[in-house]
């Protein structure tokens, strides 16, 4: 499985950098031809299942991926997040890392990704592909402010 590293510094303070990459729906939109959904809805924490559907029509597939590892940021410490993938055609897993830095923060963002039957000697170009790929989302989200959360209130 091809390993993908990323690296980031931004100027946004830990917990700003933590909210965004981590506000999954907007995964869909800086990806082409992808929808995210979250189970359950609000706060993600250890066992959310975070749902990447891509595609169109009959040629869409899904990659689920749960959340095995949750702490967000602190002021004194990181934010850890892990990402096991659970589906049949997309395999591997993710991480995202955030810490302060200076007057900013420090992103890490490691992944392991295999397509289900296809052919080793396409590792090289899927890792080159995702590369790509997940270096556009990771500088999207930390370049695009996402809305505030709403804290969800139980229905009356």
């Amino acid at each position: 499985m091809p390993l993908i590293r990323l690296v980031r510094r931004t100027p946004l303070p830990a917990a700003e950098a933590w909210r965004r990459l981590t506000d999954w729906p907007r995964h869909g939109t800086h990806t082409p031809l992808t929808r995210v959904t979250v189970t359950p809805p609000g706060p993600t924490g250890t066992g959310t299942l975070v749902v990447a559907r891509t595609g169109v029509g009959r040629l869409a597939f899904d990659d689920p991926m749960e959340v095995t590892a949750w702490q967000p940021p602190t002021a004194a410490g990181r934010g850890f997040c892990r990402l096991a993938k659970r589906g049949t055609f997309v395999l591997g897993w993710a991480e995202i890392e955030v810490h302060a830095e200076g007057g900013g923060s420090h992103v890490g963002w490691r992944e392991e990704m295999r397509v289900n039957r296809l052919p080793r000697a396409l590792d090289a170009p899927t890792g080159w592909a995702g590369r790509l790929l997940f270096a556009h989302l990771l500088d999207a989200l930390l370049r695009h402010p996402a809305p505030p959360r709403r804290p969800r209130t139980p229905p009356t």
